[in-house]
């Protein structure tokens, strides 16, 4: 009989290659030290939601087909005159993954969406803050096959920031390229 390969789930390629692969390349003398996946945060703003109330329901729902989770409406912090906002305002909503939700969305935007990104030709390896946390922002939300085409008002942009435990930016990209994040080659 032939055998089959099963993809592993982005969990078991942490256990299993992200962390013998981490502690050999940064020494660290035990396994709790490896740098772990923490949590996922997706976000979108909407500076329409002002004139537009509907379009920050129809985001939240977008959101939540994508990630299986109801999302909060994010406010805004302080008025700004010039943007006609007021304080206290919606202006976006986020939902934030944890857990194995974490690893099916990531697993999800690896495998299937960034792949369905017109001209993919890999993510930046630059958009770390410093601290091991990664930001990627995606152009629209159809490249989700969750999310349906038909049923769409407008095409949103969203930020998905990746938050590591990691240090430093260097073992944080090493920890998303065992697991498989497409970078660009330099």
């Amino acid at each position: 009989m032939a055998e089959t390969k099963t993809l592993k789930s982005m969990r078991e390629m942490y256990e299993q290659e992200a962390v013998p692969s981490l502690q050999e390349a940064f020494e660290y003398s035990s396994a709790m030290q490896v740098p772990r996946l923490e949590k996922v945060v997706l976000n979108i703003g909407l500076g329409e939601a002002l004139e537009n109330a509907k379009s920050l329901d129809r985001a939240a729902d977008d959101l939540a087909t994508i990630t299986g989770q109801r999302p909060i409406i994010t406010r805004a912090k302080k008025s700004i005159a010039v943007f006609k906002l007021r304080e206290g305002n919606p202006i976006g909503a986020k939902v934030t993954l944890r857990g194995q939700r974490m690893y099916d969305f990531l697993t999800r935007l690896v495998r299937v969406a960034l792949p369905r990104t017109r001209d993919f030709r890999g993510i930046s390896a630059n958009a770390f803050d410093g601290r091991g946390n990664y930001t990627l922002g995606l152009q629209e939300q159809l490249i989700f096959p969750e999310v349906d085409y038909d049923k769409i008002d407008k095409v949103r942009g969203m930020e998905v920031t990746i938050v590591t435990s990691a240090r430093t930016d260097e073992e944080a990209r090493h920890l998303l390229t065992v697991l498989g994040m497409p970078f660009k080659e330099r």
